[in-house]
């Protein structure tokens, strides 16, 4: 089946996901937020969100790093691609997201939710099974934080 011929609804959408890391003083921090709308509304996460129309994935992982979390980045590495597949009860597909993972240093900026973000914080790494994260979402921020 051709693309332009599915309902918007049955399309992949493209998301951005940032790893951003600082210095603590017991090794790096990692900084997640609690979503504050679906998917996965109310957990802790990397933040990030969708890449708009006309920008780059570089444009668009410094954009929602802004807007959730409200501190600059630099150093943008490409971490991984995941597949997002989200089904409901009965097995059926219900999204389809393409989540693009990077990791970056933060470089300033004072931490405050914003956006769809409800929470925002430094998290040691060695405090993320606290969180209970999405399996993937912990390897992707071990990933990153092993890339130096």
């Amino acid at each position: 089946m051709n693309d332009a011929s599915l309902p918007a609804s049955q399309k992949p959408i493209v998301g951005v996901g940032v790893v951003v890391l600082r210095p603590g003083a017991a090794g790096h921090e990692v900084l997640l937020i609690r979503r504050g709308r679906p998917p996965r509304q109310g957990d802790w996460s990397i933040p990030g969100g969708k890449q708009e129309w006309g920008e780059t994935l570089h444009e668009a992982a410094h954009r929602e790093i802004m807007e959730e979390t409200g501190v600059t980045i630099a150093g943008l590495k490409l971490i991984d691609v995941v597949d997002g597949l989200m089904r409901d009860a009965g097995g059926a597909l219900e999204r389809h997201l393409t989540l693009v993972d990077y990791r970056a240093d933060w470089t300033g900026g004072e931490l405050r939710p914003g956006d769809d973000a409800t929470d925002a914080r430094w998290v040691p790494l060695v405090d993320l099974p606290a969180y209970k994260l999405w399996s993937e979402t912990t390897r992707i921020i071990l990933a990153g934080a092993a890339l130096e």
